[in-house]
């Protein structure tokens, strides 16, 4: 019973990770199952507070850190762009994600949704160089979460850098990275706009077997300032629907495993 209750809960955050909120009579139908059982799974799912129940169905507990910055515009607006389009890369990549992994995340919004798809997980230890990732995960109690160390460079960023960082970086060895980019160019590889926080991202990508970048659509073929890598430094590309044959063509051929979700 237990094992099936723990299955359910996986699929109702799942289903929950895809759409933010979903009612009690979708949940039943997806799941073949009572509606005292969905009531009950998502009790459970609530007292460890990944879910929040409302008047026929539940809602997905987005975390606190961010109040100081509700009222800012700038900060809402990079929350906010293509949301629905980040929040199905962040489940598709959290699905690549096992047991045992040590990953690693770059600052950014969209590997921010990456992380939060982990925090029902178990056995899985994060290396961050974003002060809010790092945050968010830091009370699950199955992940071990480590960063990197470093200075803020822009105030809203979240993301340190600076020797400090690469420095930590330089010691250890990661499964998996996700990547955060301003720009992925088939030829002028993966871009950000700090040359500083290129440089660390570039440290995380050289010590990791598998550097995966997840960006929505309007990121391809964009060129930003700093280059973080080339592009056969990558392995992976997790994109939107909205990413052209043409364009998935030309990184394949490179390649480059192109997702679309």
């Amino acid at each position: 019973m237990r094992l099936r209750a723990d299955r359910r809960g996986e699929a109702i955050l799942r289903e929950l990770r895809h759409r933010g909120n979903v009612s009690l009579e979708e949940l039943v139908t997806g799941l073949n199952t009572s509606p005292a059982s969905v009531r009950r799974d998502l009790a459970r799912l609530e007292l460890k507070g990944l879910v929040r129940r409302t008047p026929g169905g539940a809602t997905l507990v987005e975390p606190l850190l961010y109040e100081p910055f509700r009222y800012d515009s700038l900060f809402q607006n990079r929350e906010q762009h293509r949301v629905a389009d980040k929040r199905r890369i962040g489940v598709a990549g959290a699905e690549l994600v096992e047991e045992n992994d040590t990953v690693g995340f770059t600052a950014g919004t969209t590997t921010t949704h990456v992380a939060r798809s982990l925090r029902n997980r178990h056995n899985i230890r994060v290396i961050t160089n974003a002060v809010n990732i790092a945050m968010e995960l830091s009370n699950c109690e199955g992940l071990r979460t480590f960063v990197t160390g470093g200075f803020v460079q822009w105030a809203g960023s979240f993301s340190l850098v600076g020797h400090a960082g690469i420095n930590f970086l330089n010691d250890i060895y990661i499964d998996k990275v996700f990547v955060s980019v301003c720009g992925i160019d088939p030829v002028r590889g993966v871009t950000v706009i700090e040359s500083e926080e290129a440089l660390t991202f570039r440290a995380m990508i050289r010590q990791a077997k598998k550097a995966i970048v997840v960006a929505d659509s309007s990121k391809l073929g964009q060129v930003a300032a700093a280059l973080v890598c080339p592009i056969h430094d990558i392995h992976m590309l997790i994109t939107d629907t909205s990413a052209t044959d043409k364009m998935v063509a030309l990184f394949a051929e490179r390649g480059i495993e192109v997702r679309r979700v």
